[in-house]
């Protein structure tokens, strides 16, 4: 493949959410593809798009699942449109992908039919600069027993961190949404020792949701996430340790040594 120039993070973000909406359209099951290529869009090819012609890198990825009528195939990158049910989800997701490859000066589309699947296009612009080196960087994956409470809207995310917390470990609780944190916090405060925090979500935020858990213990650890930078109110939080801040797409190896830092302390 030709090279690109991305922000690697906003990246893995981005296709993280495509897998995710892949997996919600997928309830029973189905199969995901992902396939890349090299294009050219040449003056006939690149008209449907709103990108200069050129050398493009394309990454196709396509779901088995439900598919899409053309009401929701035509507001599926707008903010906060959703086809979950109240208080599932923010409907972010998509519109965060939109933006992201839209700033790389690249474009991305849609293909779906109503019960045929659906196929999401990402086209970045095809750089000329040299591959850097590789150089391997090698993590200690750090390891521990506690128990934490894991919050996030996100169901899919919430499984495979969820997952990733227990190869490392450690004993989880989960929370679907902040109210439902709260409760379960007030509830088993005695047993958790640390909670990790989306920032983004419906209903209660994650600011909002902090502020209740730390009502009820002012002294408790929180670690918390986010697809976006570091905000002034996540600063804020921060500065109201013990604290810290992870952002997604996060690896196993970051993860643990977060939640070392916080736990050791």
């Amino acid at each position: 493949l030709w090279p690109v120039e991305v922000d690697k993070n906003q990246l893995k973000q981005v296709l993280i959410h495509i897998y995710v909406n892949a997996r919600e359209a997928m309830p029973n099951g189905g199969n995901l593809y992902i396939e890349t290529a090299n294009v050219i869009l040449n003056e006939g090819y690149h008209k449907p798009f709103t990108v200069p012609k050129g050398s493009y890198v394309k990454i196709s990825i396509t779901d088995t699942g439900i598919g899409m009528d053309e009401e929701t195939k035509q507001r599926i990158f707008e903010p906060f449109f959703t086809t979950k049910e109240r208080g599932r989800g923010t409907g972010l997701g998509l519109a965060f992908a939109y933006g992201v490859i839209k700033n790389h000066g690249g474009y991305i589309n849609v293909y779906s039919e109503k019960g045929q699947g659906t196929t999401f296009s990402i086209y970045l612009p095809a750089s000329q600069k040299k591959l850097p080196s590789q150089t391997s960087s090698l993590k200690a994956t750090l390891q521990g027993t506690e128990t934490i409470l894991l919050v996030d809207d996100e169901e899919a995310i919430l499984e495979v961190s969820k997952e990733l917390l227990e190869m490392l470990g450690y004993k989880v609780f989960t929370a679907a949404n902040g109210q439902e944190a709260v409760d379960l916090y007030r509830e088993k405060q005695g047993e958790i020792d640390l909670v990790i925090l989306d920032m983004i979500m419906p209903g209660l935020s994650g600011s909002e949701t902090y502020n209740h858990l730390k009502r009820i213990n002012p002294h408790l650890r929180v670690l918390l996430a986010s697809g976006y930078t570091i905000t002034k109110e996540t600063s804020k939080i921060l500065n109201n340790g013990p604290n810290s801040f992870i952002q997604k797409p996060y690896t196993i190896d970051d993860l643990s040594v977060k939640i070392r830092e916080l736990l050791d302390q």
